[in-house]
């Protein structure tokens, strides 16, 4: 899934150049490195990338291994459930014993050859349970993510599946602490294993409309198949595919993984965090920095940038905007980018 437009890292991300295919960590995108990671696992030829119109050239020309035809662009941006119900339309037609896996294009893992333990395990169980759901073990008690309930005494990093109680929506701080503090709640990082077939049967079940649209679609190889998406895609309900199907599914099981070096990069203090700093905490990224009586900054710039007394800043310099956040408050970039595109601001978009 790559069609996200990444507005927590305006000014770098735009809608042509999204967060995807922004090289934040070495000199491959999030998008490449996602693809490398599953290499090993998954080969080229049945990788395949929902992304949209403003990226899917960039996509193409990052992701040369990937055949142009499994590159496909939604036309309109419609959540997760269409996306998925999209994919698994498209292959349950070329094959229809197919297995998915689902992953954001956006994440990094740091520890790739355990994360593809879990995915070859993931993918083994989905050949025969209905859904299969990867929960990362919570290292701080996160409000922004969704949480997966596990059997109580869960041990984290075992292989074989286990049954989910429940899916819990965003906490508050309290609750979130309460999940932490008793162990067997873990983050859903959005990844998901099944067959094409038991999507298209839940979609059936709870998102009729969607899946009747999609169903009417053509061979992803027909000639009509991009200008019947147009028509219809954009009729389809925008939910995300938890709410839409995978909470109201019947034995839903899961990996309790455990460290593999996971973050969802959601922000410029995610990026900070992941940074090389000097000795005073600053990370830089790009030009030169010269720092007086200044700690625990993030510059990202192509020109020499100065710091005097300032703490705990994001200093982000393209060449027609620049950034001056508090890195506490980088969740709000994104306020920004709302309120340019409530302006028509679209050449800063």
């Amino acid at each position: 899934m790559a069609g996200g437009r990444g507005t927590r890292f305006w000014p770098r991300s735009r809608k042509r150049n999204a967060k995807q295919v922004l090289r934040f960590f070495g000199e491959r995108s999030l998008i490449q490195q996602t693809v490398d990671r599953m290499s090993a696992v998954i080969p080229p030829e049945n990788i395949w990338v929902i992304t949209n119109d403003y990226l899917q050239q960039e996509i193409r020309k990052q992701l040369p291994e990937v055949p142009k035809r499994q590159i496909i662009a939604e036309p309109a941006q419609r959540n997760t459930a269409p996306c998925i119900g999209l994919a698994a339309h498209i292959l349950s037609g070329l094959d229809p014993d197919a297995v998915i896996g689902v992953f954001p294009a956006d994440h990094l893992i740091l520890k790739d050859a355990r994360f593809r333990n879990f995915v070859k395990a993931a993918f083994r169980a989905a050949e025969t349970q209905d859904v299969v759901v990867l929960g990362i073990q919570p290292r701080w008690a996160e409000t922004g993510y969704g949480y997966i309930e596990f059997p109580k005494n869960v041990m984290p990093g075992g292989n074989t599946p286990i049954p989910v109680k429940s899916f819990r929506e965003k906490p508050d701080t309290r609750t979130a602490k309460q999940f932490v503090e008793r162990g067997h709640f873990f983050w859903n990082a959005g990844m998901f294993f099944w067959k094409a077939s038991t999507v298209l049967e839940l979609m059936r079940q709870h998102q009729p409309k969607t899946a009747t649209l999609l169903a009417g679609l053509p061979s992803v190889d027909s000639k009509n198949f991009t200008k019947k998406l147009a028509e219809v895609y954009p009729l389809c309900e925008n939910i995300s595919v938890d709410y839409a199907i995978i909470e109201k599914a019947k034995d839903v099981v899961g990996l309790a993984l455990d460290d593999i070096g996971w973050n969802d990069v959601g922000s410029w203090e995610a990026v900070y965090d992941l940074a090389d700093k000097d000795a005073n905490g600053n990370a830089t990224r790009g030009g030169e920095v010269i720092a007086e009586d200044s700690r625990g900054n993030y510059v990202d710039a192509q020109k020499l940038v100065a710091l005097v007394g300032v703490e705990n800043l994001v200093i982000v310099d393209t060449p027609d905007a620049l950034l001056v956040a508090s890195r506490r408050s980088a969740q709000d970039v994104s306020k920004i980018v709302k309120r340019l595109d409530g302006d028509n601001r679209e050449e800063l978009l």
